[in-house]
Protein backbone atom coordinates (compact mmCIF):
# COMPACT_ATOMS: atom_id res chain seq x y z
CA UNK A 1 0.00 0.00 0.00
CA UNK A 2 1.34 3.06 -0.54
CA UNK A 3 0.68 5.65 2.65
CA UNK A 4 -0.30 9.06 0.85
CA UNK A 5 2.50 11.59 1.64
CA UNK A 6 5.95 10.15 1.41
CA UNK A 7 6.91 13.22 1.74
CA UNK A 8 9.08 12.74 5.49
CA UNK A 9 7.65 9.75 7.35
CA UNK A 10 8.79 9.02 10.88
CA UNK A 11 7.25 5.57 12.12
CA UNK A 12 8.10 6.57 15.88
CA UNK A 13 6.13 9.75 15.70
CA UNK A 14 3.18 7.94 13.78
CA UNK A 15 1.05 7.78 17.23
CA UNK A 16 -1.16 10.34 18.03
CA UNK A 17 -1.27 11.94 14.74
CA UNK A 18 -4.46 12.74 12.91
CA UNK A 19 -6.17 10.69 10.51
CA UNK A 20 -5.89 11.56 6.36
CA UNK A 21 -6.99 9.26 3.29
CA UNK A 22 -4.93 6.48 2.53
CA UNK A 23 -4.13 5.16 -1.06
CA UNK A 24 -3.03 2.06 -3.41
CA UNK A 25 -2.68 2.74 -7.15
CA UNK A 26 -4.98 0.45 -9.33
CA UNK A 27 -2.63 0.02 -12.05
CA UNK A 28 -4.47 -2.98 -14.13
CA UNK A 29 -8.06 -1.04 -13.28
CA UNK A 30 -9.06 -0.38 -16.59
CA UNK A 31 -9.57 -2.88 -19.44
CA UNK A 32 -7.97 -2.59 -23.11
CA UNK A 33 -9.95 -0.57 -25.71
CA UNK A 34 -11.60 -2.17 -28.20
CA UNK A 35 -11.47 -2.12 -31.97
CA UNK A 36 -7.30 -1.52 -31.99
CA UNK A 37 -8.07 1.65 -29.91
CA UNK A 38 -5.45 3.93 -28.95
CA UNK A 39 -5.88 6.77 -26.62
CA UNK A 40 -3.38 10.39 -26.98
CA UNK A 41 -3.11 13.14 -23.91
CA UNK A 42 -5.63 13.02 -21.69
CA UNK A 43 -6.80 16.17 -21.30
CA UNK A 44 -9.52 15.78 -18.47
CA UNK A 45 -11.21 12.73 -16.60
CA UNK A 46 -14.87 12.83 -14.77
CA UNK A 47 -16.85 10.95 -12.97
CA UNK A 48 -20.62 10.43 -13.00
CA UNK A 49 -23.67 10.51 -10.67
CA UNK A 50 -23.60 6.49 -11.16
CA UNK A 51 -19.59 6.53 -10.11
CA UNK A 52 -18.82 5.87 -14.30
CA UNK A 53 -15.52 7.26 -15.48
CA UNK A 54 -15.11 9.37 -18.32
CA UNK A 55 -11.45 10.01 -20.32
CA UNK A 56 -11.20 12.97 -22.61
CA UNK A 57 -8.26 12.70 -24.55
CA UNK A 58 -6.38 13.95 -27.51
CA UNK A 59 -6.55 11.91 -30.58
CA UNK A 60 -4.03 14.32 -32.55
CA UNK A 61 -1.47 14.04 -30.01
CA UNK A 62 -0.99 10.14 -30.79
CA UNK A 63 2.34 9.74 -32.72
CA UNK A 64 2.12 7.29 -36.03
CA UNK A 65 4.31 4.94 -34.42
CA UNK A 66 1.06 4.15 -32.18
CA UNK A 67 -1.33 4.19 -34.60
CA UNK A 68 0.04 2.84 -37.29
CA UNK A 69 -3.03 0.63 -38.82
CA UNK A 70 -4.79 3.97 -39.84
CA UNK A 71 -2.01 5.36 -41.81
CA UNK A 72 -1.93 5.28 -45.11
CA UNK A 73 -0.42 3.19 -46.53
CA UNK A 74 -0.87 1.08 -43.39
CA UNK A 75 2.34 0.66 -41.07
CA UNK A 76 1.50 -1.65 -38.80
CA UNK A 77 -1.71 -3.77 -37.41
CA UNK A 78 -2.19 -2.07 -34.62
CA UNK A 79 -3.49 0.85 -33.95
CA UNK A 80 -5.86 3.11 -34.29
CA UNK A 81 -7.05 6.66 -32.64
CA UNK A 82 -10.19 5.90 -29.98
CA UNK A 83 -12.85 8.49 -30.55
CA UNK A 84 -12.39 12.06 -28.34
CA UNK A 85 -14.61 11.04 -25.02
CA UNK A 86 -14.43 7.06 -23.17
CA UNK A 87 -16.59 5.76 -20.88
CA UNK A 88 -15.32 2.32 -18.47
CA UNK A 89 -18.04 1.35 -15.65
CA UNK A 90 -16.71 1.66 -11.55
CA UNK A 91 -14.70 -1.58 -12.04
CA UNK A 92 -12.97 -0.21 -15.30
CA UNK A 93 -15.18 -2.36 -18.34
CA UNK A 94 -15.17 -0.06 -21.37
CA UNK A 95 -18.74 1.33 -21.75
CA UNK A 96 -18.87 3.48 -24.95
CA UNK A 97 -17.22 6.13 -26.67
CA UNK A 98 -18.12 9.09 -29.14
CA UNK A 99 -17.10 12.88 -29.86
CA UNK A 100 -15.44 14.49 -32.51
CA UNK A 101 -16.37 17.38 -35.17
CA UNK A 102 -20.80 17.13 -35.86
CA UNK A 103 -23.41 19.03 -37.09
CA UNK A 104 -24.43 22.26 -35.35
CA UNK A 105 -21.51 22.84 -33.14
CA UNK A 106 -17.64 23.62 -33.65
CA UNK A 107 -15.34 20.70 -32.47
CA UNK A 108 -11.98 22.03 -30.47
CA UNK A 109 -9.07 22.33 -31.76
CA UNK A 110 -7.07 20.40 -28.39
CA UNK A 111 -9.34 18.34 -26.00
CA UNK A 112 -9.24 19.53 -22.78
CA UNK A 113 -11.90 19.02 -19.76
CA UNK A 114 -14.50 17.17 -19.41
CA UNK A 115 -17.61 17.20 -17.05
CA UNK A 116 -20.60 14.97 -16.10
CA UNK A 117 -23.38 17.27 -14.06
CA UNK A 118 -25.98 15.87 -11.66
CA UNK A 119 -28.09 15.80 -14.68
CA UNK A 120 -25.84 13.09 -16.35
CA UNK A 121 -25.53 15.67 -19.15
CA UNK A 122 -21.70 15.92 -20.35
CA UNK A 123 -19.88 19.43 -20.83
CA UNK A 124 -16.88 19.53 -22.87
CA UNK A 125 -14.11 22.16 -23.46
CA UNK A 126 -10.99 23.09 -25.48
CA UNK A 127 -7.84 24.75 -24.72
CA UNK A 128 -6.40 26.08 -28.11
CA UNK A 129 -6.32 29.58 -28.70
CA UNK A 130 -9.03 29.56 -31.16
CA UNK A 131 -11.25 27.44 -28.65
CA UNK A 132 -13.70 29.71 -27.45
CA UNK A 133 -16.55 27.21 -26.92
CA UNK A 134 -18.11 25.15 -24.26
CA UNK A 135 -20.56 22.21 -25.48
CA UNK A 136 -23.02 20.56 -24.02
CA UNK A 137 -24.52 17.04 -25.17
CA UNK A 138 -26.39 13.76 -23.35
CA UNK A 139 -24.29 11.20 -22.19
CA UNK A 140 -25.08 9.49 -25.08
CA UNK A 141 -23.59 11.84 -27.21
CA UNK A 142 -26.27 13.97 -28.51
CA UNK A 143 -26.00 17.67 -28.73
CA UNK A 144 -27.38 20.20 -26.16
CA UNK A 145 -26.14 23.62 -26.95
CA UNK A 146 -23.05 25.45 -27.66
CA UNK A 147 -22.09 28.46 -25.82
CA UNK A 148 -19.47 31.12 -27.28
CA UNK A 149 -18.13 30.62 -30.86
CA UNK A 150 -14.69 29.41 -32.42
CA UNK A 151 -12.23 32.47 -33.02
CA UNK A 152 -14.24 34.83 -31.33
CA UNK A 153 -13.00 35.75 -27.97
CA UNK A 154 -12.60 39.41 -27.52
CA UNK A 155 -10.97 38.95 -23.65
CA UNK A 156 -11.48 38.78 -19.99
CA UNK A 157 -14.57 40.79 -20.44
CA UNK A 158 -16.18 39.60 -23.32
CA UNK A 159 -19.37 37.65 -21.71
CA UNK A 160 -20.31 35.60 -25.32
CA UNK A 161 -17.34 33.99 -25.62
CA UNK A 162 -14.26 31.73 -23.69
CA UNK A 163 -10.83 32.26 -24.14
CA UNK A 164 -9.42 28.49 -24.06
CA UNK A 165 -11.61 27.19 -21.08
CA UNK A 166 -9.86 24.97 -19.15
CA UNK A 167 -12.23 23.71 -15.79
CA UNK A 168 -15.74 23.19 -15.14
CA UNK A 169 -18.20 22.82 -12.78
CA UNK A 170 -22.15 22.46 -12.58
CA UNK A 171 -23.13 23.43 -9.21
CA UNK A 172 -26.09 21.65 -7.87
CA UNK A 173 -28.10 24.45 -5.79
CA UNK A 174 -27.76 27.21 -8.29
CA UNK A 175 -27.86 25.26 -11.42
CA UNK A 176 -24.71 27.80 -12.31
CA UNK A 177 -22.12 26.40 -14.44
CA UNK A 178 -18.91 27.96 -13.63
CA UNK A 179 -15.94 28.22 -15.86
CA UNK A 180 -12.09 28.44 -15.39
CA UNK A 181 -11.11 30.76 -18.11
CA UNK A 182 -8.76 29.69 -19.01
CA UNK A 183 -5.58 29.41 -21.24
CA UNK A 184 -5.84 32.77 -22.89
CA UNK A 185 -8.37 35.08 -20.80
CA UNK A 186 -7.92 35.66 -16.66
CA UNK A 187 -11.26 34.86 -14.80
CA UNK A 188 -13.87 32.95 -13.71
CA UNK A 189 -16.92 33.18 -15.76
CA UNK A 190 -20.40 31.51 -14.15
CA UNK A 191 -23.70 30.51 -16.94
CA UNK A 192 -27.01 29.38 -16.65
CA UNK A 193 -26.53 25.85 -16.73
CA UNK A 194 -30.01 24.71 -18.67
CA UNK A 195 -30.26 27.72 -21.31
CA UNK A 196 -26.36 28.77 -21.52
CA UNK A 197 -27.15 32.74 -20.12
CA UNK A 198 -24.37 34.86 -18.84
CA UNK A 199 -24.72 35.28 -14.96
CA UNK A 200 -21.41 37.04 -13.87
CA UNK A 201 -17.81 36.80 -14.23
CA UNK A 202 -14.76 38.27 -11.82
CA UNK A 203 -10.70 37.54 -11.85
CA UNK A 204 -8.13 37.69 -8.90
CA UNK A 205 -9.48 38.68 -5.52
CA UNK A 206 -13.17 39.29 -7.01
CA UNK A 207 -12.12 42.27 -9.26
CA UNK A 208 -12.44 43.04 -12.70
CA UNK A 209 -10.59 41.45 -14.75
CA UNK A 210 -7.43 42.98 -16.48
CA UNK A 211 -5.74 41.28 -19.46
CA UNK A 212 -2.95 44.42 -19.60
CA UNK A 213 -1.76 43.16 -16.53
CA UNK A 214 2.01 42.16 -16.60
CA UNK A 215 3.94 38.70 -15.35
CA UNK A 216 7.50 38.37 -14.63
CA UNK A 217 8.94 35.62 -16.79
CA UNK A 218 8.66 32.21 -15.96
CA UNK A 219 11.14 30.52 -14.54
CA UNK A 220 11.60 32.96 -11.27
CA UNK A 221 10.37 32.99 -7.61
CA UNK A 222 7.01 34.56 -6.53
CA UNK A 223 8.34 37.22 -4.64
CA UNK A 224 7.13 39.93 -2.45
CA UNK A 225 3.36 40.74 -2.89
CA UNK A 226 1.23 37.94 -4.67
CA UNK A 227 0.49 38.75 -8.57
CA UNK A 228 -2.45 41.31 -8.79
CA UNK A 229 -4.33 38.97 -10.99
CA UNK A 230 -4.57 35.16 -12.40
CA UNK A 231 -1.64 34.48 -14.75
CA UNK A 232 -2.63 31.65 -17.58
CA UNK A 233 -4.16 29.16 -16.98
CA UNK A 234 -6.74 29.93 -15.05
CA UNK A 235 -6.80 25.85 -14.56
CA UNK A 236 -9.91 24.74 -12.64
CA UNK A 237 -12.69 25.37 -10.48
CA UNK A 238 -14.65 23.50 -7.81
CA UNK A 239 -17.47 24.22 -5.38
CA UNK A 240 -17.83 23.30 -2.06
CA UNK A 241 -21.56 22.05 -0.71
CA UNK A 242 -20.61 25.09 1.16
CA UNK A 243 -21.18 27.71 -1.12
CA UNK A 244 -17.52 27.98 -1.49
CA UNK A 245 -15.74 28.42 -4.80
CA UNK A 246 -12.17 27.13 -5.28
CA UNK A 247 -10.07 28.73 -8.27
CA UNK A 248 -6.56 27.49 -9.45
CA UNK A 249 -4.24 30.05 -10.93
CA UNK A 250 -2.06 26.98 -11.83
CA UNK A 251 1.40 29.35 -12.94
CA UNK A 252 1.14 31.35 -10.04
CA UNK A 253 1.42 28.33 -7.29
CA UNK A 254 -1.70 29.33 -6.04
CA UNK A 255 -5.56 28.41 -5.21
CA UNK A 256 -8.06 31.13 -4.53
CA UNK A 257 -11.29 31.28 -2.39
CA UNK A 258 -14.60 33.31 -3.32
CA UNK A 259 -18.40 33.48 -2.28
CA UNK A 260 -20.95 32.14 -5.17
CA UNK A 261 -21.28 36.04 -5.98
CA UNK A 262 -17.10 36.45 -6.72
CA UNK A 263 -16.34 37.90 -3.01
CA UNK A 264 -12.58 37.08 -2.29
CA UNK A 265 -12.07 34.60 0.97
CA UNK A 266 -8.54 34.44 1.10
CA UNK A 267 -5.75 32.27 -0.87
CA UNK A 268 -2.76 29.85 -0.22
CA UNK A 269 0.28 29.28 -2.49
CA UNK A 270 1.30 25.87 -3.14
CA UNK A 271 4.87 25.28 -3.38
CA UNK A 272 5.39 28.55 -3.77
CA UNK A 273 9.53 28.07 -4.48
CA UNK A 274 8.68 26.00 -7.63
CA UNK A 275 10.46 27.47 -10.46
CA UNK A 276 8.92 25.15 -13.44
CA UNK A 277 6.52 27.24 -15.84
CA UNK A 278 3.67 24.15 -15.68
CA UNK A 279 2.88 25.93 -12.31
CA UNK A 280 1.61 23.76 -8.49
CA UNK A 281 -2.48 24.22 -9.06
CA UNK A 282 -3.54 21.97 -11.81
CA UNK A 283 -6.72 20.51 -10.76
CA UNK A 284 -9.10 20.08 -7.78
CA UNK A 285 -11.12 17.30 -6.32
CA UNK A 286 -13.07 17.13 -3.13
CA UNK A 287 -13.72 14.63 -0.57
CA UNK A 288 -17.35 12.70 -0.90
CA UNK A 289 -17.64 12.69 2.89
CA UNK A 290 -20.51 15.12 4.10
CA UNK A 291 -18.09 17.66 5.50
CA UNK A 292 -16.17 17.60 2.23
CA UNK A 293 -12.94 17.46 4.59
CA UNK A 294 -10.19 17.13 1.87
CA UNK A 295 -9.36 18.90 -1.15
CA UNK A 296 -7.26 17.55 -3.15
CA UNK A 297 -4.73 19.77 -5.72
CA UNK A 298 -3.02 17.98 -8.61
CA UNK A 299 0.64 19.84 -8.44
CA UNK A 300 2.11 18.55 -11.91
CA UNK A 301 5.25 20.26 -11.99
CA UNK A 302 6.51 18.17 -8.80
CA UNK A 303 4.25 14.91 -9.33
CA UNK A 304 2.45 15.05 -6.55
CA UNK A 305 -1.53 15.06 -5.23
CA UNK A 306 -1.38 17.72 -2.48
CA UNK A 307 -3.97 16.65 0.18
CA UNK A 308 -5.33 19.62 2.09
CA UNK A 309 -7.56 20.42 4.97
CA UNK A 310 -10.07 22.04 2.87
CA UNK A 311 -11.28 24.43 5.75
CA UNK A 312 -7.57 25.30 6.93
CA UNK A 313 -6.36 25.35 4.14
CA UNK A 314 -3.23 23.27 5.08
CA UNK A 315 -1.42 20.33 3.90
CA UNK A 316 -1.85 17.35 5.65
CA UNK A 317 -0.84 14.83 3.22
CA UNK A 318 0.96 14.06 -0.48
CA UNK A 319 0.55 11.35 -2.61
CA UNK A 320 3.83 10.27 -4.92
CA UNK A 321 6.60 13.07 -5.63
CA UNK A 322 8.23 10.69 -8.08
CA UNK A 323 8.40 11.00 -11.63
CA UNK A 324 7.69 8.21 -14.01
CA UNK A 325 5.50 6.19 -16.06
CA UNK A 326 4.92 3.21 -13.47
CA UNK A 327 2.63 2.05 -10.54
CA UNK A 328 3.25 4.92 -7.95
CA UNK A 329 4.78 7.22 -10.26
CA UNK A 330 3.22 10.07 -11.98
CA UNK A 331 4.60 12.37 -15.37
CA UNK A 332 2.59 15.28 -15.72
CA UNK A 333 -0.92 14.34 -13.94
CA UNK A 334 -2.83 17.16 -15.58
CA UNK A 335 -6.40 16.07 -14.15
CA UNK A 336 -8.47 14.40 -10.85
CA UNK A 337 -11.92 13.04 -10.47
CA UNK A 338 -13.14 11.32 -7.22
CA UNK A 339 -16.25 8.78 -7.04
CA UNK A 340 -18.38 8.35 -4.10
CA UNK A 341 -15.96 6.10 -2.35
CA UNK A 342 -13.73 8.48 -2.65
CA UNK A 343 -11.04 6.95 -5.26
CA UNK A 344 -9.16 9.21 -7.37
CA UNK A 345 -9.14 9.04 -10.96
CA UNK A 346 -5.49 10.92 -12.96
CA UNK A 347 -4.84 11.28 -16.13
CA UNK A 348 -1.72 12.54 -18.17
CA UNK A 349 -1.02 14.91 -20.42
CA UNK A 350 2.34 15.34 -23.01
CA UNK A 351 4.34 12.10 -22.74
CA UNK A 352 1.84 10.39 -20.32
CA UNK A 353 -1.02 9.58 -22.18
CA UNK A 354 -2.02 7.43 -19.70
CA UNK A 355 -5.72 7.68 -17.11
CA UNK A 356 -5.57 5.09 -13.66
CA UNK A 357 -7.33 5.02 -10.42
CA UNK A 358 -5.98 5.35 -7.26
CA UNK A 359 -8.10 3.23 -4.97
CA UNK A 360 -9.00 4.37 -1.37
CA UNK A 361 -8.30 2.59 1.60
CA UNK A 362 -9.12 4.42 4.65
CA UNK A 363 -7.82 6.29 7.18
CA UNK A 364 -4.58 6.04 8.51
CA UNK A 365 -2.03 8.21 10.30
CA UNK A 366 -0.30 11.22 8.69
CA UNK A 367 3.06 10.82 8.14
CA UNK A 368 5.39 13.96 8.49
CA UNK A 369 5.50 16.40 6.02
CA UNK A 370 7.79 19.26 4.36
CA UNK A 371 5.37 22.24 4.07
CA UNK A 372 4.49 22.61 0.40
CA UNK A 373 3.66 26.11 0.95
Amino acid sequence: MIIVALVEQRAAAQAGRSQVPQFEPEPLWSQALPNKWVNGQVGGVAVDSHDNVWVFHRPATIPDGEKGASLTPPQSECCIPAPPLLEFDTNGKFLQAWGGPGQGYEWFSSEHAVLVDYKDNVWLSGNAKEDNQLLKFTNKGKFLMQIGHAGKNRGSNDTENLGGPAGLFVYRKTNELFVADGYFNHRVIVFDADTGAYKRHWGAYGKKPDDNLKFPPRAQLIQGPPPEGFNNPVHAVVVTNDDMVYVADRTNNRLQVFKLDGTFIKEVFISRNTLQNEGTVHAFAVSPDKDQKFLYIVDGSNKAIRVMNRQMLEMVASVGGHAGHNAREFFHIHGVAIDSKGNLFLGEVNNGQRYYKYAFKGMGPAPAIASAR
